[in-house]
């Protein structure tokens, strides 16, 4: 499916991508946790033996089977689905970098299972999740995730094995003799971008497609990020926004496969900054209980742009990674509920404590989720001093 040079190259990116993403140098015998599910085996062992070959300390990690996986939703009790094994806090304070390879067996298996159980384990374990991004915006830690082909992915996207592993060979430029020169290309690039939209003075963000019409404001020190070595492939451009300054429609067209859910055509309507009425055509009652799965959980955490240029993808790929990286015919823009991203701040994040991003509005949450529309858009910004401009039309940004 995946040839040895390919797995070698895949790797090799994936190295890359810590390495980017990470605020200061690696240095010898740093900590390099590596998860992985069960049919990513051949990938895990090509990455770790990069770990090795850099000098880093790996840890191992392999992820449940979907049986493991209902068991541990459908038979825990409260205490059990809130259990944090002995030793990984301290792991998570000690750690420099992680690296996710996603290859589920199931998307689904967990349909019959109520939502609620799900947050509860999500929100006990958000204290480890905090702890590594405090050490990232210390420039200590950096992480990065990837997809490996599987037949349920396949199965989902309506594709064969085959032509699903080859939409991952084209969307990681695994393809190409050097996939890192490649992948430094694409960043050279974006930044010129991200530099861009930075020099504007935004106030606001008018997002109008066929079914979405949505204000966003950016708010106070706010900056565009992306494209940085998180998330292979990865090619969208995005901030996080002042929760409070979102007003409108937003409309999800592309499917979402959710802890074992599958949700599809979510309609959202914001108002000062929360979700007052939440559709679906499939998957509601879902969508309805991870919105209510927190206090931010029905607030915005992020606001994305993918330009069709750079991405490669142009297929329903039943994964958010790809699936938020859409090309396609006109790009994409994606909305995240949930948690914010604090390297969106225009300052050292590492001064940001919870005071300073509760005033910022950073939103805090558990949840993270990414809802995606790909219909041909127009995003016009409101510039202070400037009046309107159009900074993103027919899947391209126009600087």
């Amino acid at each position: 499916m995946l040839s040895s040079s390919r797995l070698e190259k895949y790797a090799q990116v994936l190295l890359w991508g810590i390495k980017t993403a990470k605020k200061t140098p690696f240095k010898k015998n740093d900590i390099v946790l590596l998860r992985f599910d069960p049919p990513g085996l051949r990938l895990a062992e090509a990455v770790y033996e990069l770990i090795l070959d850099n000098g880093f300390n790996p840890v191992v990690r392999a992820g449940l089977s979907p049986a493991l996986d209902h068991s541990f939703y459908a038979r825990a009790s409260r205490k059990q689905l809130e259990f944090v094994t002995p030793g990984e806090k301290e792991l998570m304070e000690n750690l420099n970098a992680s690296i996710y390879i996603h290859a589920p067996e199931s998307l689904t298996h967990l349909s019959d299972i109520d939502p609620g159980k799900m947050g509860k384990s999500l929100v006990a374990r958000k204290f480890l999740r905090e702890i590594t991004q405090r050490r990232e915006e210390e420039g200590v830690y950096s992480w990065t995730l990837c997809l490996y082909p599987t037949e349920e992915l396949s199965r989902k996207a309506g594709m064969s094995l085959n032509a699903y592993a080859g939409q991952v060979v084209k969307a990681c430029y695994l393809d190409r003799e050097n996939p890192v020169k490649e992948w430094e290309n694409i960043y050279k690039e974006t930044k010129k971008i991200k530099d861009w939209l930075k020099s504007m003075k935004i106030e606001t963000l008018h997002i109008e497609s066929e079914n979405t019409d949505l204000i966003i404001g950016p708010g106070k020190k706010r900056q565009w990020v992306g494209v940085s070595g998180h998330n292979i492939p990865s090619f969208e451009i995005f901030l996080s926004p002042d929760w409070h300054f979102v007003e409108g429609v937003y409309h999800a067209d592309q499917p979402s496969y959710r802890s074992g859910n599958y949700v599809a055509d979510v309609r959202l309507v914001f108002k000062r900054g929360r979700v007052v009425e939440s559709s679906a055509e499939e998957g509601e009652e879902f969508l309805k209980k991870q919105l209510a799965m927190d206090a931010g959980a029905c607030r915005v955490g992020e606001f994305s742009l993918t330009d069709k240029r750079f991405s490669r993808i142009s297929r329903f790929m039943a994964n958010t990674l790809y699936d938020e990286n859409f090309g396609g015919r006109f790009g994409n823009c994606h909305l995240a509920v949930g948690s914010s991203y604090a390297d969106s701040y225009t300052g050292d994040p590492a001064e940001l404590n919870k005071d300073m991003k509760k005033k910022l509005g950073f939103n805090d949450s558990a949840l993270h989720w990414d809802l995606v529309n790909t219909e041909n858009k127009t995003v016009t910004a409101l510039i202070s001093g400037s009046g309107k401009r159009i900074i993103y039309e027919n899947g391209m940004f126009k600087y």
